[in-house]
Order: C-alpha cells, then structure tokens, then sequence
C-alpha cells in the first residue's frame, strides 16, 4: 500500500510534466531569511551563551509564471549561528532547511528534493514558539522523540546520521484547499539495504475562521511511525492551542501533550506553554514557559523568554533575552 501511494505521487509528477506549456514568462528570484541572537542559558550547566535562540536561516526561493495558471518554484534554504558566521551543524548538508524545485497549479503544489515531512512542515503552528526556539518550546522538548523523519538525512553515505524533521530524496505534494480541508503527502521512492520500508507521510489540515486543526500520520525507512493531532482556537486577542503526539519504534513508545497560549496587546505578544513526554511509561520531559515579544517594527522584535525543566534525574530553569530580525 505504501509502494503504491509512492507510485502515485511519481505519476502524478510525470502528468504534470507532460502537461507544462511550451511558452515561458516572467521569473522572479527572492532572498529572504531571519537573523535570530540573543544572551541565554539552555542547560543547567551552561551559564551564558552567545547565540540564536530561535533559529536563523538565509532562503533564496523564485517562481517563474508558465501560463495556463502553472508556475514553476524552487526553494534553497541554508541554517547558520550568526555569533560565529558558521553553518549550524557541520554535519548537516549546507541547504540543510529545504533544497526542491516543483510546480503549482490548479492540482495543488509538487516539490521534489529535500524538505520538511507532511508532519514537521505543518504542526508548527501549534506551539507558540512555532517549535523553533531552544528556551521556551515545549514542542523542542516533547514532539516526534522517537521518530526521525530520515534516519540517513544527514552526514554523508558512509557516516550518515539522523534528520528529526526532513525527508531526503523525497517527494512532496500539497492539495488546494476545499472548504477550509486540504491534504498533504510526503515520501521516497528509494529504498537501500536495510531499510524495512519507503519513507510515507500524509496530513489532513483545516483552516475556517478562527479554527484550525491537523491529524497527521508517518512512517520512516526504518519503521518508525509518528501520529499527531493538533488543534487551535482564537478568540481576539487570545489564542489556545493543544498537541498531543505519539512516536514509535519497535521497542519504544513515547506520548508527548503540549498545550499553549498567546495574548496580543498591540505590539506585545505574551505566551505561555506546558508539554510532557512519557517514554515507556517514565516521564522523560516536563517544562512549563512563558515569554513576552514586542515588535519595534513589522521585521524587528525583541523579547525576553524562560522555562523549567524537569526530568527523572534533576530539574533547571533556562531563559535568554534576545533580538530577531526578518528580511
């Protein structure tokens, strides 16, 4: 059934090849990105630390108009520590955040290459700090603890390491949406010596009003399987969200809850966030978090965050007071 969904998703690739227009028109290349860094503690055995708090990335993406309502799109993201100027992790691939090259239309969005799964490039929006941020995310702690999404995503063929997010050789479809409802899929055609299965993911998303949910489903080449449901309210100026996460290998079961709120005044934004992951019955991570945004401009905000930690052996508060920057 999984060889099959991949089949799927590799034909529907070729029909829309074949069915591209002979006629080009206009192209546009953009670069943006965020510059995140701040003073923080993010162990109870580091006191102060230079650094990005939340991550920073530079992204140079374009689209080119092909007629009949088709567009060409391609997106190259790379991740770095600006206290250093140096990519951040030398054993991740330089375009570590996404590297595909795709086409929309009418018959949704396809990207082939290397990108975030149908769970990681969703469930985002349910955690306050958009599961991005190494202080006060209770998502950072608790979501996919035993599932990485690519078990070789990184490193090199004959060192490769895990990726808890992204899908290499992958292929990657989003639906328009009807009525508020949209799918989502994501998966590999390849398969190498000891890999149980091709790599599959699929999202059902819905976005009405002040609502939105996500139910989410993956397995990875090693068997692994992921489940997430997400939801998440608004009432003006108040947003709730909640999580609740369950990842598995053929030994291990871990089930993360995370829930969180965020209350807009103007140009301040106030969060909070709680999560716990239970692995094999033992509560592995619990951290309660809060933290205050304010916006000096619609690119610049500067904000102060901290969080308590606890696990089976010991307990430590983190914070940092940062600036972060959009372009």
């Amino acid at each position: 059934m999984k060889t099959t969904a991949c089949k799927q998703l590799l034909c529907a690739c070729a029909a829309t090849l074949l069915a591209l227009p002979g006629a080009q028109a206009q192209s546009n290349v953009t670069i943006s990105g965020t510059v995140d860094i701040g003073l923080y503690r993010d162990s109870h055995t580091r006191v102060t630390n230079v650094g990005p708090i939340s991550r920073s990335y530079l992204t140079f993406s374009g689209t080119e108009d092909l007629g009949n309502g088709m567009t060409a799109l391609f997106v190259l993201t790379t991740r770095f520590e600006p206290d250093t100027g140096t990519l951040e992790n030398t054993n991740k691939p330089f375009f570590h955040g996404e590297s595909t090259v795709g086409l929309k239309g009418s018959f949704g969005t396809i990207k082939l290459g290397r990108r975030l799964d149908a769970v990681n490039n969703l469930d985002w929006q349910f955690d306050p700090w958009y599961n991005f941020d190494r202080i006060a995310s209770p998502a950072w702690d608790t979501w996919h603890y035993n599932f990485p999404s690519d078990p070789r995503g990184n490193g090199t063929s004959a060192a490769p390491s895990a990726d808890y997010g992204r899908l290499n050789n992958g292929i990657f479809y989003d639906s328009p949406t009807f009525n508020g409802f949209a799918v989502h899929f994501s998966g590999s055609p390849e398969k190498v010596d000891g890999d149980k299965n091709r790599a599959l993911g699929t999202a059902l998303t819905y976005n009405g009003g002040n609502f939105s949910a996500l139910g989410a489903h993956s397995k990875n080449s090693a068997g692994h399987t992921d489940n997430l449901i997400g939801a998440k309210v608004s009432f003006s100026p108040v947003t709730v969200m909640a999580v609740y996460n369950v990842s598995k290998t053929d030994t291990s079961k871990a089930k993360a809850f995370t829930a969180g709120v965020e209350y807009s005044l103007g140009a301040t934004t106030l969060k909070g966030g709680y999560g716990q992951v239970d692995v094999d019955g033992v509560k592995q991570v619990k951290i309660v978090s809060g933290g205050a945004f304010y916006s000096l401009s619609k690119r610049t905000t500067v904000y102060g965050e901290i969080a308590h930690r606890k696990r089976p052996d010991d307990a430590f508060n983190t914070y940092g007071v940062g600036i972060s920057h959009s372009f």
